[in-house]
């Protein structure tokens, strides 16, 4: 069936058929609805809250402390980076429930203190802890 323009059939046809664009626009609608709610989306965490907390028995406990300078001391002996490890298998040998509580000062690099922990790993020592002051 074709329509018949009142003028002429020679002419063209001057009107704009929206139908398809009005298609598109709804789908595209559509595909926005479904995923806009995926792109808000965020992991919720709730991260813990710490209290006061009662220390661990001192018969198990190993102070390492590192100063700002990069000097590592255990029980407050100087102890020089290539001996940590033997100290740290020497003590597990000793306390095979040894808990290592890492002292560190506020301006030590973050890879001093993994280069030191990483050697306790490989010495065999599980528990670690990382002392800090109450604000």
């Amino acid at each position: 069936m074709a329509f018949k323009n009142e003028a002429s059939d020679q002419e063209a046809m001057s009107e704009i058929n929206v139908t398809p664009l009005v298609d598109v626009m709804l789908v595209l609608l559509v595909v926005f609805i479904v995923t806009a709610p995926l792109l808000t989306q965020a992991v919720r965490v709730e991260l813990p809250k710490t209290e006061h907390t009662t220390p661990a028995p001192e018969k198990h406990l190993l102070a390492v402390s590192i100063a700002a300078d990069g000097q590592v001391s255990i029980d407050e002996q100087k102890v020089a980076p290539a001996d940590l490890e033997q100290r740290f298998r020497a003590r597990l040998q000793s306390d095979p429930d040894t808990t290592v509580q890492f002292y560190a000062d506020t301006n030590v690099p973050y890879g001093k203190l993994a280069t030191v922990m990483v050697k306790a790993q490989r010495a065999g020592i599980n528990k670690l802890a990382f002392i800090t002051q109450e604000q």
